[in-house]
Formats: structure tokens, C-alpha cells, sequence
């Protein structure tokens, strides 16, 4: 997790408001928002970054594996 995270307010005429994270790796991002995001109402769409998915805790692993029938 970076240590400073700058989050980025754009409120269009509309009203509407894009959020952006920046220096934020992984979950984090999520986290930092979530208590700003629950006081603003409800979120109509989320785009994620790919910083979001950078980070040890989205490694995946995949295993094959062979069935023989006899």
C-alpha cells in the first residue's frame, strides 16, 4: 500500500461526481473511498484502475489436472 493517497473530486453541472484514486495499489483504493462513498449516496458505476489489480493479495494460481477413464 502506498504510503500517501490522493483521492480526486470532479462534480460535473450535473451533479454527478467522479472519484479518483491515485498513488493506491490493490484493495486500498476500496477502502480509502468506502466511508466518503456511503455518505454520498449511492454509486451509479465503478470503473477500476489497473493499480487496483497490482499487489500480492490478487495472485492466482491455476492447477490442471487428468482424468482417465479405465
Amino acid at each position: 500500500m502506498a504510503e500517501y493517497q490522493k483521492v480526486e473530486y470532479r462534480i460535473g453541472k450535473d451533479g454527478k461526481i467522479v472519484e479518483k484514486v491515485l498513488n493506491a495499489t490493490g484493495s486500498s483504493c476500496v477502502e480509502t473511498t468506502k466511508a466518503v462513498e456511503k455518505s454520498l449516496g449511492e454509486i451509479e458505476s465503478q470503473e477500476l484502475l489497473p493499480e487496483y489489480y497490482e499487489g500480492d493479495e490478487f495472485i492466482t494460481t491455476s492447477e490442471n489436472q487428468s482424468l482417465q477413464q479405465r
